[in-house]
């Protein structure tokens, strides 16, 4: 079988990182000397699909290490209701992998006339977000031909986690994120077969996770929709007790992302009492009675294990898309830029 663009895509997660981390180190520096200067008291994200999970990621991630509140803006704001916004106080990340989406660039635009410090990570220096930005931090990560987003995904969550560690000169950060290439490696190499022999026929799921593992878990979600045509949905493991875990039944398959970080013994709890309702119940970061423990890359700081889990989940759907009969690459009704206003 010839191997598809988004197997190749998946394998480039490491090598991607690592450019990343070499060519654009200069613009990390510039923008985190930026967010000095800004000392903002609020930061706005501007994203849409796999970019705003990565926004979501950079929230809990900013929040937990420096303590300044993230909310994300709908870009239709600018766009249709064409609403401005008091950012002076405010710095505001858009990411997108294109750049050239209408209503991100006009949102970027309006944020700055607003008063933010705009900061664009996108994979295109010269695209129309690019340019409409104080700041870029391009991710290096070269052409991406599978729709499904994986190693500009990977690239987008590092460059913001690159900036929170150069901004909040967090050493313990800096150097989590310099081991990210090789901790990456390992990820992809993870055999998560069982999981994939559960998911062959399924056609629904839930993706659990907390904090920054929560974006991943949204992450997870969309790749199973549209690469493989299995209804997955994400929650938090804390919000799906209230009200989805009614559906939960026997056979009923659950992926819990568990991390090593404050929030895994809640995680683990979710997991166990999903087991208990008769769920099969697939975890990583723990061991629960009456689930299966899936391999990850431990002993990594909490802010990037996330990241890493994503990249293991993304050799795994693949796998899983063809497994099933789908082309991972072209999604039905999807492109690779979605224009959208």
């Amino acid at each position: 079988m010839t191997e598809s663009h988004m197997a190749r895509e998946v394998a480039e997660i490491p090598e991607a990182a690592a450019r990343f981390l070499d060519r654009s180190r200069i613009a990390v520096v510039a923008a985190a000397a930026a967010l000095k200067r800004k000392d903002p008291s609020l930061i706005a994200t501007v994203a849409r699909g796999s970019s705003d999970h990565a926004a979501t990621y950079l929230k809990y991630a900013i929040e937990l290490q420096a303590g300044v509140p993230v909310a994300s803006v709908g870009p239709s704001i600018a766009s249709i209701y064409q609403r401005p916004l008091k950012l002076g106080a405010a710095a505001c990340i858009g990411i997108s992998q294109s750049g050239r989406s209408p209503d991100i660039v006009e949102m970027m635009r309006a944020a700055g006339e607003g008063g933010a410090l705009s900061i664009a990570i996108t994979n295109f220096a010269d695209s129309p977000m690019a340019l409409a930005s104080a700041q870029c931090l391009p991710l290096q990560a070269g052409e991406e031909k599978s729709v499904a987003a994986t190693k500009t995904f990977v690239t987008s969550v590092l460059a913001g986690l690159s900036l929170l560690a150069e901004w909040r000169e967090d050493a313990a950060l800096q150097a989590a994120v310099a081991a990210l290439p090789e901790a990456f490696a390992k990820a992809i190499a993870l055999d998560w077969s069982p999981l994939s022999a559960r998911l062959s026929r399924a056609s629904s799921a839930f993706v659990l996770g907390r904090g920054p593992g929560f974006a991943i878990a949204n992450e997870a979600a969309l790749k199973f929709k549209e690469t493989c045509g299995i209804h997955a949905e994400s929650y938090s493991a804390a919000e799906v007790l209230h009200g989805p875990s009614a559906i939960v039944q026997a056979n009923f398959p659950v992926l819990a992302l568990g991390i090593e970080d404050a929030a895994l013994p809640q995680l683990v709890a979710t997991a166990e009492r999903l087991a208990a309702q008769g769920a099969d119940v697939f975890l990583t970061g723990a061991e629960v009675a009456g689930a299966i423990t899936l391999p990850s890359v431990s002993g990594l700081h909490p802010m990037v294990a996330p990241l890493v889990t994503i990249a293991g989940f993304y050799a795994f759907i693949e796998g899983l898309a063809r497994r099933r009969g789908f082309d991972p690459d072209t999604p039905p009704h999807l492109r690779k830029v979605t224009e959208t206003v």
